[in-house]
């Protein structure tokens, strides 16, 4: 049976990156005694995938693995014996079953929800709320916003306008325009001494991905801001599957 475990990455082991988060969950998965199903042929591996991973500094509240089982159990004593022999910072927030005909949740991928927050000691015109929220306006406004988009082989310019969904100031207004209520998720602010400044929901996927931090140094930029990426800390809030043109929680997408 497969299933899907929602996760959450905070503290120090933001820094630690995707391979060793990976080998991490199958130490984790052989601890709790999770009977995970394993591929054949010549080197065996547990079948484990994860959705979009996190470049090595972010947070977040909401990461996602897809998982393939022998056996099962009721799904909060599952994610009950895996947080037994988690680290703190790496924490199962949920765990459901999934149809066995379920997309991976990476191909699923549409949408993300980010919080960007100044970091203590880093403090610029973005901290003004009503500031930022005549800032916001204006860049949404323009026709195009456009990058510098640059692979190993070539740079292209893109604009990124189609991919920024939503883009707010105040938790309060994004969670009207979303209808989401992150304020559980964004009390690591507090605990760190971090400062939210910008909410945003950008286009995601295997095809088209759009970093939050091009949308940030681009709106800085069109802000009069002096950027510097090691101001922001950047929490993903929430994945989102697409379907008939709508998004749907990951958590909730293709479940039994």
């Amino acid at each position: 049976m497969k299933a899907r475990i929602k996760f959450s990455k905070t503290g120090s082991m933001r820094f630690i990156g995707h391979l060793d988060v990976m080998r991490y969950f199958q130490k984790a998965m052989r601890r709790a005694g999770i009977n995970v199903s394993y591929s054949k042929g010549f080197s065996p591996h547990q079948l484990m995938s994860f959705t979009s991973p996190l470049g090595t500094g972010l947070s977040s509240s909401a990461e996602y693995l897809d998982i393939t089982l022998e056996e099962t159990d009721a799904p909060q004593v599952m994610a009950d014996r895996i947080n037994a022999v988690m680290n703190d910072e790496i924490r199962v927030e949920g765990f459901t079953y999934i149809k066995d005909t379920a997309k991976p949740s990476m191909a699923a991928l549409a949408a993300c929800d980010y919080l960007i927050a100044l970091k203590p000691g880093k403090d610029n015109k973005l901290s003004d709320r009503e500031f930022t929220r005549q800032q916001i306006r204006s860049f949404l406004l323009q026709d195009k916003i456009e990058i510098l988009k640059k692979t190993k082989k070539s740079e292209k310019t893109v604009d990124i306008k189609p991919g920024i969904y939503y883009m707010a100031e105040s938790l309060e207004e994004f969670s009207g325009i979303t209808g989401r209520n992150y304020t559980k998720d964004i009390s690591f602010c507090t605990v760190m001494g971090h400062t939210p400044v910008l909410f945003l929901r950008l286009m995601s996927g295997s095809a088209t991905n759009i970093k939050p931090l091009l949308v940030i140094e681009k709106f800085c930029r069109h802000a009069g801001i002096i950027y510097n990426e090691f101001d922001y800390q950047v929490h993903r809030l929430e994945m989102y599957a697409g379907e008939n043109g709508e998004l749907i929680p990951m958590m909730e997408y293709e479940t039994i």
